[in-house]
This record gives structure tokens, sequence and C-alpha cells, in this order.
């Protein structure tokens, strides 16, 4: 048997939107994934449907694994002829053992690639608003393990003398000991000092001081690892991310399909940390020629999802039906299915708009009885099947243990009831994750389901948009 390739990725510090083209095509690509605990998982949604992933950090969960456990699991799927992502989080080669692993893949006579990631020393500093260099103020910068036995071996002296910023890397329990010796080496006691816990992540918290009384600030915010301590005089030059609006708000978006969420898009961008949930994959529905010819004589044929859209369209292609053949008026439930069908060239109107004569066909991407509205006579059909991937299932314990959920949102009918079913499959507590949270909906058919199950809905926009939604929750949280 072949044997198969390791790839060491770094994943960047937290924010999704970090990862390395390369390192999301390695994703991509991959038949096996073993990732830390500090990763983004939505990262891991990028995997094939067949590729293993496996969990490999410690956590409240688990005791995760030993290091010659690791190195002999990247042996033992590589030997195995697969294509096996070492996943970490920030860049595998700071502190991110990848030498040791990739001793153990070079013993074995297994090739291996290490693709670097945006380190967290730089992006947390720069995501709290300080650059580590700057040409008034720093012009050398130092990266420093906070913890272990790296600790004694630095050259304190060195450090000062020779360093205008300072990053350590998981130094919280040994802060007391980072800042007496850096003052006892001779660093003035009134140096700016930073730590960032979470960075890059919406909740992302950070803590100003002094090497003189970071430690008592920091134990009164109760600031614990994952986090990097930034020290020197470029930190009086903070700005940008903690001005969002959303900042340290944490959202869960109750999911119900795999198109892009916009209204998660739109949380992210004004500093909310989001959680999409639960994780959807499709597959399409097998459908006959002349089946999908009869489709084309209806008058009037309405999508109720991007979903159903595609299914659709690429069952027309697989059997190679011109789509200038359809000469239906086409109608959508939502704008999102709107663009997506512009995107495939053809055009639509919205449901609001759709004439009340002529044969009605709607494809939808669920079961009939499961879909939100009542098309009285229309004929149904469904193009695509969707089903939750249960991979995810052990990860949403893990990310909600992180930090408690702000809010929840909910932006249909249906998502209420996934989210009941998966959060119970997952080992989540529905009823207190709701109880501790703002929920807000979309619309009145979504509020009406949250109060079916004896909750009260916080927020809902009078006209049903993402935009008008977001807009309540701006200002509920300003």
């Amino acid at each position: 048997m072949t044997k198969g390739k390791v790839y060491f990725v770094g994943a960047g510090p937290g924010d999704a939107g970090l990862i390395t083209v390369k390192g999301q095509k390695a994703i991509e690509n991959a038949d096996v994934i073993l990732y830390d605990r500090l990763l983004n998982p939505k990262l891991l949604e990028a995997a094939p449907l067949d590729c293993e992933l496996i969990h490999c950090g410690k956590t409240a969960y688990s005791n995760g694994f030993s290091q010659a456990d690791i190195n002999d699991l990247l042996v033992f799927k590589a030997v195995a002829g697969r294509r096996v992502i070492r996943l970490k989080g920030g860049d595998p080669a700071v502190f991110g053992r990848v030498g040791e692993e990739a001793e153990s893949l070079r013993a074995n006579g297994i090739p291996f690639e290490i693709i670097p990631g945006v380190t967290s020393g730089i992006a947390a500093s720069i995501y709290a608003g300080v650059p580590v260099t700057h040409r008034n103020n720093a012009c050398s910068f130092a990266m420093v393990s906070g913890h272990g036995k790296g600790m004694q071996d630095i050259d304190w002296l060195g450090l000062v003398n020779s360093m205008d910023t300072v990053a350590f890397y998981m130094g919280v329990v040994n802060l007391p000991d980072i800042c007496q010796n850096m003052i006892g080496h001779g660093k003035p006691a009134n140096t700016p000092v930073l730590v960032i816990q979470w960075g890059t992540y919406g909740r992302q918290v950070t803590v100003e001081g002094t090497l003189d009384d970071i430690v008592e600030e920091v134990r009164a915010k109760s600031l614990q690892n994952p986090a990097i301590t930034l020290v020197g005089d470029v930190i009086s030059l903070r700005q940008w991310f903690e001005k969002k609006p959303l900042y340290g708000q944490q959202f869960l978006v109750a999911r119900t399909g795999t198109a892009k969420s916009l209204l998660a898009e739109e949380l992210q961008e004004l500093g909310g940390d989001v959680i999409e949930f639960p994780k959807w994959v499709t597959a399409r529905v097998k459908m006959e020629k002349s089946q999908l010819l009869s489709f084309l004589s209806f008058d009037r044929i309405l999508f109720t999802s991007p979903e159903s859209v595609h299914g659709f369209l690429d069952s027309l292609i697989e059997v190679a039906i011109d789509f200038r053949l359809i000469a239906s008026e086409l109608y959508v439930v939502s704008r999102k299915s709107k663009k997506v069908l512009q995107q495939r060239g053809l055009m639509a109107k919205l449901k609001s708009e759709m004439a009340e004569t002529g044969s009605l066909l709607v494809i939808g991407d669920r079961e009939k009885s499961q879909i939100d509205s009542d098309f009285g006579d229309a004929s149904y059909v469904q193009s695509i099947e969707k089903f939750v991937d249960e991979r995810f299932l052990e990860i949403l314990p893990r990310m909600l243990a992180e930090k408690s959920v702000d809010t929840v949102v909910f932006s249909n009918r249906h998502s209420v009831d996934m989210l009941m079913e998966y959060t119970c499959k997952a080992n989540v507590d529905f009823e207190a994750l709701l109880k501790d949270a703002s929920i807000g909906v979309i619309g009145k058919q979504t509020g009406q389901r949250i109060k079916d199950y004896g909750f009260a809905v916080n927020m809902m926009p009078e006209e049903p948009s993402v935009e008008e939604l977001v807009a309540l929750i701006v200002n509920g949280t300003a």
C-alpha cells in the first residue's frame, strides 16, 4: 500500500477568516484531520463528508491525547495511505510541537509538508488594536513561551535590553513571575502590558495595565489561558477591533441549510462571536428526465431555498435538459434564493409578487409536511435532501464551555425544531441555553414556534428581514 502524507496546517488564532488559502485547500482534501482545542471548529466545516475528525486537545470533556499518542496516530493513519491534516491553532512552528511530530514521521519514512499560519502573538495584538512594531515606538519584537520548561531558559536580561515588544504565549499562570523578572532585569515598572484572552474571536477579552499592576487587573477580571501577554510601549497606540458594536457578544445562529448565512456574516462583521448549529450537508434527490421535463409545463415554479434551486438545476444538467426550455415564471421565498438563481443565469421574483393564476410547482428541500407555508393546491417536489452532519455534535459542548451564549437567533420555524432536536443529541441542555440568553427571531411564525416551547421572544422585527433583526440586536446590546 502506498504511504499517505501528513500536512501540518496552521489554522490561525481564532477568526476563521485568517486561515491561509493553502491551508483551506488542504482541509478540503483531507481524509483525516487531527485538530487541537484552540482552533475555530468552523474551519472543520470545509472538510469532506467522509473525512475522519479526531479531537486531540485537552478540555473539561476529555483528557486528550499524549504527545506520544498523537505521534503514533499520525504514523498509523499515514501508513494506511491516508491524506492526514494535523490542524494546529496559530502557526504550527510557533510553540506548536511541529518539530516533535515531524521527527516521528521522518523516522518512519512518511512524507510531510508544513503550511504556515497566522500566529496569535501578532494577530491577537492587532485585534486588540496594537501593532507589535512601529517606526517610532518599536523596531524589535519577540515571541516567548510563557509556560512550561521554556520559562526556565529565558534570557531575561537580553530580552529586556534588546526587545521593544514581547509577546508571551499562554503566560497567565506565570504572569507574576513574568512581571517580576522583567522588572528585576531592568524593565520600568510602568511599562504598558496587555493581556488578551481568546484573541481574534468575538469573545476576545483584553485587560490593560503595567508590569507593576497587571497581575491584580487580570485576577480581577478572572482571565485565563488561552491568552497572549504583550509587553511594550507600543501598546499606547491601541485602536480598532474592540470598537465594533457587538464586540464581546456570543451568538448561536440556528441553521436549517447549507447556504452561507447572511445573518451570521452580519453579526461577525459587527464584532460578534458566532456559532452556527446544526451543520447541514445535502444530497440531490434522483429524478428521471421525463419527470423533470413534466415540471417545465407548470406556469409558475416557486423555490423555497437556495439548496432547492441548486438541487433542481443540477438535476437538469445531469440529464442534459437545456435551461432555455424553462418557460415557467420563476419565484423564490427569499432574496438569497433570488441571488442564487441570478448566479445560475435565471431571473426570478419574490413570492410576494407572485400571480395567483396558473398551475404552481413548489420545489423544496424538505418533505412537504416539514415546510413552513401552506401552498394550497400546488404540486410539491423535493429536489434535494438535507441532513445534519453528526460529526459536529461533539464539538458544540466544547464551544459552549468556553463562553456562555448571549443571544440565540432563529431564521425560521424549522430552525427552532432543529436546534431543539440536535442540541439534545449533542447533550446540551436546550432549556438552560435559552433561559440564560436573549432570543431573536426573524418573523411571527418563528416567534410563535418559540412560544410553543414555552420561551419568550426578546427581539422580532416588524418586517421580517436580516437587516432589521441585526439592527434590533445592535440596539439591544448598545
